[in-house]
């Protein structure tokens, strides 16, 4: 893809993610690997439901301003990931409501429970809690980033990763739905979970963090 047509899909996303109330306000943040020197992520304190292509902020690996404003206050939690997993091209934070109200309880998504949960988001880590914008956030995050592609962090939201940014998005918006699933089957009774018969054929196939 060139980079104009990245730029377009960045804006469609953050407006997919803002109508489906993954992110509110000027919350969340995107970014995609343009090549080895360039990043592509959005920019601090502009709601991410109405950006224009031009709002769009170009950095270095380093986090050094190539072109645009400034970027999200949480950038560095994209720059880890790209440090540490070559084969990721993209990054999603957001705050899924009912995904981060998981994480106010010390819970996250179980594995063996949901074909969808195991396949597409692999195991899920609860990211201990760490001040938004911080370079504690990607050092917390750091330890778990080897072996996982979609991350629950403890009172604060979550994040993806993807081979593309459509990835990133489907497996942020899968996270969401996974939660409410568990939300509505815990009104209801006590969760039964798959037999492990099936759920080691999922965790098989889910591959835990590769990104296909």
């Amino acid at each position: 893809m060139t980079e104009a047509s990245i730029r377009a899909l960045m804006v469609e996303m953050g407006r997919r993610l803002w109508e489906r109330g993954l992110i509110g306000a000027c919350e969340g943040n995107l970014s995609v690997r343009l090549d080895h020197d360039r990043i592509l992520c959005t920019p601090s304190g502009l709601s991410k439901g109405h950006l224009r292509v031009a709002d769009l902020v170009v950095i270095r690996p380093d986090g050094t301003p190539v072109h645009g404003g400034t970027p999200s206050s949480e950038i560095k939690l994209h720059l880890r990931c790209y440090a540490k997993r070559e084969d990721c091209a993209a990054v999603v934070h957001a705050h899924p409501p009912v995904a981060t109200a998981l994480t106010l309880v010390g819970e996250t998504i179980p594995s063996g429970v949901m074909p969808e949960a195991d396949l597409v988001l692999g195991p899920v880590p609860l990211v201990p809690y760490s001040t938004p914008g911080t370079e504690e956030v990607p050092d917390r995050l750091e330890p778990f980033l080897a072996d996982h592609k979609t991350f629950l962090l403890s009172h604060h939201g979550a994040a993806t990763l993807g081979r593309d940014l459509p990835d990133a998005c489907d497996r942020m918006e899968s996270l969401e739905r996974v939660a409410r699933v568990l939300w509505l089957a815990r009104s209801l009774g006590s969760i039964r979970p798959l037999s492990p018969a099936d759920a080691s054929v999922l965790e098989a196939a889910g591959l835990h963090g590769r990104l296909g």
